[in-house]
């Protein structure tokens, strides 16, 4: 599977933002799918996941409660809405997709055999 990431720009702090990753193929729905960061300097962080079906989410402890991640089958694509942002949240953002159609959310970076390339979200202070 292929994946596009898309939506990362320029935010103020408080603000929001949506992102987006469309897939490719048509057995996206057999696979699980999530978000990972890079901030700069930074190693790899987890950030949200959702299973095949979108019925299972996990988040990271830094983003619970302000990022929301969702995916739309019919669409091949995977979401990511951001509120309530922190310049802590600037990174670049990944998104990255497991074979795994059970109810599983990957949390473990080395779990995603996909990844797509990155969007940048910088929020300023």
């Amino acid at each position: 599977v292929q994946l596009q990431a898309s939506g990362g720009g320029l935010v103020q702090a408080g603000g929001s933002l949506r992102l987006s990753c469309a897939a490719s193929g048509r057995t996206f729905s057999t696979y699980g799918m999530g978000w990972i960061r890079q901030a700069p300097g930074k190693g790899q962080e987890f950030v949200a996941a959702v299973n095949w079906s979108g019925d299972n989410t996990d988040y990271a402890d830094s983003v619970k409660g302000r990022f929301t991640i969702s995916r739309d089958n019919a669409k091949n694509t995977v979401y990511l809405q951001m509120n309530s942002l922190k310049p802590e949240d600037t990174a670049v953002y990944y998104c990255a997709a497991q074979k795994d159609s059970t109810n599983h959310v990957a949390r473990s970076i080395q779990e995603y055999d996909f990844w797509g390339q990155g969007t940048l979200v910088t929020v300023s202070s």
